[in-house]
């Protein structure tokens, strides 16, 4: 160890005015060395502390769940319901691939409690279209059947009886009878107004079937949640064709939005749950067409997202998320969303009023307000409006990233920023040469919302089979939504029509077409 000893930890300054002049000089080479080590330490330093700042602040902004995977016991009760459901579905299923029953098969099911006599009842008589018999003489009314169903309207239960009279002919003892009217359900209470205020609680109210229960308990009525468990899974089945149909039409669009979120499913044979996925595919606000369908998945594999789109080879408007990436080389083209890339700053100038970040807002903002302009026109003039206006400005924006990008410390937040826009800036401003694409994904980031207000009353899904019904439900009502109907008035009417509807006339449902009566 030389005569001045380690720089590092030394006690005392070593004395100058005795030091030769190689000593000096090996001390200054010492100092300067030590000095450029600090001074990276330094940088790095600094970098590592934005960065954790930028993600405290942004954490800050957030509220986050219960993050245990363990499902509590107040949570288990849910579990029966989602299975009921699950098994009632699947019955439901089976039961449309059986034949029908011959008189010999058929069980005879224990009889239901009566409704309760308090509550008000309307009643609808049946009769033959004919009473006159083969043989010419007039039949004579010898009785009539009486069958009792359950119907709800906003804040009021009442009860639909229907009689329905036997004719008989004195002649020749022949027997007629008005039919069953079809229902849904057959030979249950709920009519299609109490089907569709359970659906609407459930999937659009957040009132877990446990809740309903309660709910129905102080109206006098003891239904419990394993029949209203049954009610969703054998209506679930019956709206499925009809989501089916809704998808068909989304995927003639040439420009869909696309979003993910996660949901929390139970795993198979164990008290835990793992992370499952939404998916939203919507239509634009530049579309005739409002419709969103919904899609339930176990991951996040883009293997799913491929599976919805199929053959569809139309415009993607989405995030930056990899799962997309095969279907963009199967010939989809990838639309980015500008919201994104606006967040990157926005979040940026909140955590710690960065001038760089704000200047970025400044010339996004830029690119907003056009598109306030262009909003009413039709696509032509929108795309032509954006060509004069719009293209001016977002060339200046990219000139002005790539002159900041090398003038910014690497790993920096604002590199990172800078690094999202840069990297997909050619889908970023391809809106720009069609005035059917919108600027951004936000369209669809507002249809995922529902599902994560009810995230926390859902708690999970008992099982892809689960999920996958929510889902199709879920996009019926929030497409009933963006036409301008009242969810529950448009599920009683279609869940009344449903039965008797033809198939080569299911669209009439659909909520873009749907015209109430």
């Amino acid at each position: 160890m030389s005569c001045f000893g380690k720089i590092h930890g030394m006690t005392s300054l070593p004395n100058l005015d005795q030091m030769t002049p190689d000593q000096l000089r090996a001390l200054a080479a010492q100092l300067l060395s030590k000095v450029d080590t600090m001074g990276r330490k330094i940088h790095r330093d600094e970098t590592i502390i934005e960065q954790l700042s930028h993600e405290i602040a942004i954490l800050k902004r957030h509220k986050f769940a219960k993050r245990s995977e363990q499902i509590s016991p107040a949570q288990g009760s849910l579990l029966d319901d989602l299975l009921n459901t699950d098994l009632e579905a699947i019955e439901a299923e089976l039961d449309a691939l059986r034949p029908a029953p011959t008189p010999d098969e058929t069980r005879q099911k224990p009889k239901r409690a009566p409704l309760p006599p308090q509550f008000p009842r309307t009643v609808i008589r049946h009769k033959p279209e004919n009473t006159q018999c083969a043989c010419g003489c007039q039949l004579q009314r010898i009785g009539e059947d009486v069958s009792e169903k359950l119907d709800y309207t906003p804040g009021v239960f009442t009860v639909e009886q229907h009689v329905r009279g036997k004719w008989a002919c004195r002649q020749c003892e022949t027997l007629i009878q008005a039919p069953v009217p079809a229902q849904v359900i057959d030979k249950g209470i709920p009519t299609a107004g109490l089907l569709a205020h359970v659906m609407v609680a459930k999937l659009s109210d957040h009132l877990p079937l446990y809740r309903q229960e309660k709910i129905f308990g102080r109206a006098g009525l003891a239904i419990p949640r394993s029949t209203l468990a049954q009610w969703v899974g054998q209506t679930g089945v019956q709206l499925q064709p009809l989501v089916d149909a809704l998808r068909e039409v989304v995927l003639t669009q040439r420009v869909v939005h696309a979003d993910d979120t996660p949901v929390q499913m139970l795993a198979p044979g164990e008290k835990k749950t793992h992370r499952a996925y939404v998916w939203a595919y919507c239509t634009t606000p530049f579309s005739v067409l409002k419709a969103v369908v919904y899609d339930f998945s176990p991951s996040r594999a883009g293997e799913h997202a491929r599976n919805f789109l199929g053959t569809w080879n139309g415009k993607l408007v989405c995030d930056d998320f990899a799962g997309y990436k095969a279907s963009f080389e199967l010939g989809i083209t990838e639309i980015g969303c500008m919201a994104h890339a606006r967040r990157k700053f926005f979040d940026l100038h909140v955590a710690n009023k960065s001038q760089l970040a704000e200047q970025a807002l400044h010339s996004i903002g830029g690119l907003y307000e056009i598109e306030r302009q262009a909003k009413e026109m039709n696509d032509e003039d929108r795309r032509r409006l954006r060509q004069e206006i719009a293209v001016p400005v977002a060339a200046k924006l990219h000139e002005w990233m790539l002159a900041q990008r090398e003038l910014v410390p690497e790993g920096s937040a604002m590199a990172k920023a800078l690094d999202y826009s840069l990297k997909r800036w050619v889908a970023l401003t391809r809106y720009l040469g069609d005035g059917a694409v919108p600027i951004d994904n936000n369209p669809v980031e507002n249809t995922i919302r529902p599902w994560a207000l009810g995230r926390s009353n859902w708690l999970f899904a008992g099982s892809l089979r689960s999920g996958k019904r929510a889902a199709a439900i879920m996009s019926l009502i929030q497409s009933a939504r963006m036409n301008g109907h009242d969810p529950y008035a448009y599920l009683k009417d279609v869940l009344t029509r449903l039965p008797t509807q033809k198939a080569s006339e299911i669209e009439h449902l659909l909520p873009h077409q749907w015209m109430p009566d």
